[in-house]
């Protein structure tokens, strides 16, 4: 997971929280040809391990085809059950050391909220890079912790770990968590759920 200076690949892409319908298939390989996906996170709340499956499978062939690491969230068996490239623990799930002798070297990050101490927990516990959020409001789900980019800033001094930031991302906004140096961006609801623009516009749009 090294970096370049300029990540042109910054987007870290959440899947929307239900997957029903048809085109989105077609929608995901659209925006994974873009270029500037690094990360596809499988991220289905409701949905029974089976249908995990099923939808991770077709999704595992697409990320291959354009050379983007597929990651399950909150479940390292399904992850493992997948092949998929790694996994993404919240706080509540499979503690990192567990999950790391499920997934050997495969990617694993983890939720740190807007704590540093959690990050420095995260990163002595192995993690392969450290999310926090939200940084601003989002639809996708409910925000009980805010971060600000004076934590960005303090984790930037103690780690070279890569941080994801998440929460509320969007067109007007995206720029100033990459110039606080903010590795990659998790983006959902506005590729999948934007009003105004399809998700190949949408994804353009990051520059």
């Amino acid at each position: 997971m090294k970096q370049n200076k300029i990540n042109k690949k910054f987007v870290y892409l959440i899947s929307p929280n239900k997957i029903t319908n048809i085109n989105f298939y077609n929608d995901l390989a659209l925006v994974l040809s873009s270029k500037k996906i690094s990360f596809f996170q499988l991220r289905l709340k409701k949905e029974t391990n089976l249908n995990k499956l099923i939808i991770g499978k077709k999704i595992k062939k697409i990320c291959k085809k354009y050379k983007v690491k597929f990651l399950i969230n909150d479940n390292p068996l399904l992850a493992k059950k997948l092949d998929a490239d790694g996994c993404h623990l919240g706080q509540k799930d499979m503690d990192l050391i567990k999950a790391r002798k499920i997934l050997k070297n495969k990617i694993i990050g983890v939720t740190c909220h807007n704590s540093i101490n959690l990050a420095k927990r995260a990163i002595n516990a192995g993690a392969d890079y450290l999310a926090f959020g939200a940084f601003y409001a989002s639809k996708t789900k409910i925000v009980k912790y805010r971060a600000s980019l004076t934590v960005l800033k303090s984790i930037k001094k103690i780690t070279s770990i890569p941080v994801v930031a998440i929460g509320g991302i969007k067109l007007s906004n995206y720029k100033k968590l990459l110039l606080n140096k903010a590795n990659f961006l998790a983006i959902s609801g506005y590729i999948w759920n934007n009003k105004k623009y399809k998700p190949l516009e949408a994804i353009k749009k990051l520059k």
